[in-house]
């Protein structure tokens, strides 16, 4: 059993990165895809899929990498809240990943999100991890 699933998620990613993997499998579920849909549309994979064969089902998740330097296009992802110390922020103080060069991803009541899209929103939330 695994207690905290996003660091299971993040984990795996971080893995693959280091091994030059391609391609990464890891056990969906809906936050985990919400988090997977973030990361492609700001450009951090290359792609995804989500299968449904087993019961729980799987995120596929194809890795970027620039093809000159073979460097991932993820450089850092940290967990930020985690199940014994949640970390919440509010529009007044969200976090700024790199001096805005990074993403922090959030869990609000609209869904997930980054953290300039929960700015432009006006909406606070959980902050899940920090990308950049």
């Amino acid at each position: 059993m695994n207690t905290d699933p996003i660091a299971d998620y993040l984990t795996r990613v971080r893995n693959a990165i280091k091994a030059n993997h391609r391609i990464v499998e890891i056990p969906a579920s809906n936050l985990k895809k919400e988090i997977t849909k973030v990361l492609f549309d700001k450009g951090y994979i290359a792609n995804y899929k989500f299968e449904d064969t087993a019961p729980q089902g799987i995120i596929k998740v194809a890795l970027k990498y620039n093809p000159v330097t073979k460097i991932s296009a993820i450089r850092n992802l940290s967990r930020i809240s985690r199940p014994g110390l949640r970390r919440y922020a509010g529009v007044e103080n969200m976090p700024r990943v790199l001096n805005g060069l990074g993403i922090a991803i959030l869990s609000t009541s609209k869904g997930v999100m980054t953290d300039k899209e929960a700015k432009v929103n006006n909406i606070g939330g959980e902050v899940l991890c920090y990308v950049y």
